[in-house]
């Protein structure tokens, strides 16, 4: 690995730390969005620094390229991500169709109360 790769796999990890971390402060992000992307940070930043590290785990784990233990942990992250963005998506659908019945209902008695029979 030459110092060029080392210090630039350091710092895009610490990048990608830093715009959680403002993110999060800027309340652009919640935390439990935030969880999977601080950690696939705090792993880029432990590979980053340590690249041993991840010779080592690809040797516990049985995968012989160590790069491939990264795609892998990466596209798993990525799922996790789109797991827990589906399931928001699912709630929030719920939720609206909940409040649009609502809506409905508050307009149906609305038009009856006032003789409006377009209901409008």
């Amino acid at each position: 690995m030459t110092v060029t790769s080392y210090i630039f796999g350091i710092a895009s990890a610490l990048l990608i730390l830093v715009v959680v971390i403002e993110m999060l402060r800027r309340h652009l992000l919640r935390e439990r969005h935030a969880i999977w992307w601080f950690v696939a940070g705090v792993m880029a930043l432990i590979a980053g620094i340590f690249p041993s590290t991840l010779e080592w785990a690809a040797d516990v784990i049985g995968i012989e390229v160590p790069i491939n233990l990264v795609f892998f942990v990466s596209i798993t992250i990525l799922f996790f991500v789109c797991l827990q963005a589906s399931a928001e998506l699912t709630k929030l659908e719920a939720r609206t169709r909940t409040l649009a019945e609502r809506v409905a209902l508050i307009e149906m008695e609305l038009a009856s109360k006032s003789g409006n029979s377009d209901g409008r």
